[in-house]
């Protein structure tokens, strides 16, 4: 049985966790906190604590990361403020030493390129914020790695992330012209699943909604989807980058199940 760890095991890594195990893998995660360990338990994941900002927690890392492949899915927690995101990244792979997997994947996001008016494909991305070149270095500590792939996620939607509460009831919102860029869990999950049983794959994907209605035509039914206020987009325009995710279809095969952000609202 082929064993995957996953280190960050919450909205994103929880039900890909499940997942997996329903496809035939044996699943390995972290929680921080002893008390979360239950829940994992339960699923069906050899649950360990560990915490990559406490070298307390480090001793549970050897049997943790034992596997056949691993995934990382650790939220920067940029736009919070967090800093120590590179320094518990530099801590993980110290504790992966000289480990070999067959796959590590790094969940990076589509927010590593600039707002532009064009298409961006894998090759876009360049450090054009402090945000971004944060997110490129922690990119470039897992891409030298044997049997890397990094996956950029655009806008994450699905159960407990329903985009209509975002610009509710707002007036005078600006950039309504602007592309939307979203892919549902989904979608994430089937992608991450393809990446892991692929015997070969390209070093960087991008995981995106193949269609883009605009941020006022999105975002007005998004809020009226939950019944709430919808909001009103002023004449001034933006930048509109749109998130070319089609890389992996060509390359894998990948379908997406949700290609519309509009109609993805009624899975969310």
């Amino acid at each position: 049985m082929t064993s995957v760890t996953i280190i960050g095991c919450g909205w994103l890594g929880f039900p890909l966790a499940t997942s997996l195990i329903q496809q035939g893998y044996f699943v390995k995660a972290n929680k921080r906190q002893q008390q979360d360990l239950a829940m994992l338990t339960q699923a069906g994941i050899e649950a360990y604590q560990f915490d990559l900002a406490s070298e307390k927690s480090m001793a549970s890392a050897k049997k943790l990361l034992d596997s056949d492949m691993l995934v990382i899915s650790i939220p920067p927690g940029l736009r919070r403020g967090e800093t120590d995101y590179l320094a518990n990244l530099a801590a993980l792979t110290s504790a992966i030493g000289d480990k070999h997997y067959q796959r590590i994947i790094f969940v990076s996001t589509t927010g590593v390129y600039p707002n532009e008016d064009r298409i961006m494909t894998e090759d876009d991305a360049h450090p054009h914020s402090p945000v971004s070149d944060t997110l490129l270095q922690a990119e470039s500590i897992f891409a030298s790695m044997n049997n890397s792939c990094i996956v950029r996620f655009a806008g994450l939607v699905g159960p407990k992330r329903h985009p209509g509460r975002f610009f509710a009831g707002k007036r005078d919102v600006s950039g309504g012209n602007v592309a939307v860029n979203l892919v549902h869990l989904d979608d994430c999950i089937a992608a991450l699943s393809l990446i892991l049983r692929a015997p070969k794959v390209a070093n960087v994907y991008n995981i995106c909604a193949p269609e883009h209605p605009t941020k006022a035509m999105f975002y007005t039914y998004a809020a009226s989807h939950l019944g709430e206020i919808a909001p009103e987009f002023n004449q001034q325009t933006a930048p509109s980058k749109l998130i070319d995710g089609n890389l992996i279809c060509q390359q894998l095969g990948f379908s997406y199940g949700h290609p519309n952000p509009i109609k993805m609202l009624d899975a969310c």
